[in-house]
């Protein structure tokens, strides 16, 4: 079952909606779903979807409302990746973040939950999950090919959950530099779990997009379980 709620803004400045997804089986650990960057789409509702069908209660708020509401677009095109941009580069990410902590908050009250809660976010929305095991209390955090990680490593002595982290070795947006970065400041840490996938682009796991890789997809998706079945 899957419907449209409304979360309060914590900052008073409205409210924003988030897609949910509900397993057949009750009670169930939720999942905040973090978008990309084109919105709460096909994509992003397929994947609540598919994780409820898994046994989780998946929501993925609507985290470009503050620039524009209901933004549902596709990588298809040259004009809806100009307008994803646009939306990357005036997006708030510490507001993202606050957006976040309501709808984990929410997400955590839900009727037919446990209470316990993770995230689990892609490009954007990876950065953000990296985010959301720096600054929330989320049970744990997947971050798939989380862009701008490695400005963010300063946090990471605020880790306090298991959180795993997929990244593309051939990531267009996280060059060499970045990843060795990333992995040198987060090695000593015994509660992130980090894979590399050779020879794989940013997006390998969108599935329909022009990186997706199904070898490299399923295996993350593979170690996703796994993680997810341990820690929620």
């Amino acid at each position: 079952m899957s419907k449209k709620v409304s979360i309060p803004a914590t900052d008073g400045s409205g409210s924003f909606d988030a897609y949910v997804a509900v397993p057949e089986m009750a009670p169930a650990p939720a999942l905040v779903v973090i978008q990309e960057i084109f919105g709460v789409n096909k994509v992003m509702r397929d994947l609540c979807d598919y994780l409820a069908d898994e046994g989780f209660i998946a929501i993925c708020p609507d985290l470009f409302w503050r620039q524009k509401p209901g933004v549902d677009i596709t990588d298809r095109t040259e004009e809806e990746w100009k307008q994803a941009f646009a939306l990357f580069q005036g997006f708030d990410v510490d507001k993202g973040v606050e957006d976040l902590q309501a709808t984990l908050a929410a997400i955590r009250k839900h009727p037919e939950g446990t209470g316990k809660a993770g995230t689990i976010g892609f490009c954007l929305g990876g950065k953000l999950a990296y985010l959301m095991a720096t600054r929330s209390d989320a049970d744990c955090n997947i971050a798939y090919y989380g862009v701008g990680i490695n400005e963010l490593l300063g946090e990471s002595k605020n880790i306090k959950k298991p959180l795993l982290m997929h990244i593309a070795e051939k990531d267009g947006f996280v060059p060499p530099d970045a990843q060795a970065q990333i992995a040198a400041g987060l090695k000593d840490n015994k509660l992130v779990e980090m894979h590399t996938y050779p020879g794989v682009d940013h997006a390998f796991a969108r599935k329909g997009g022009k990186n997706y890789n199904a070898a490299a997809a399923g295996l993350a998706f593979e170690r996703t379980d796994e993680f997810l079945g341990k820690n929620l």
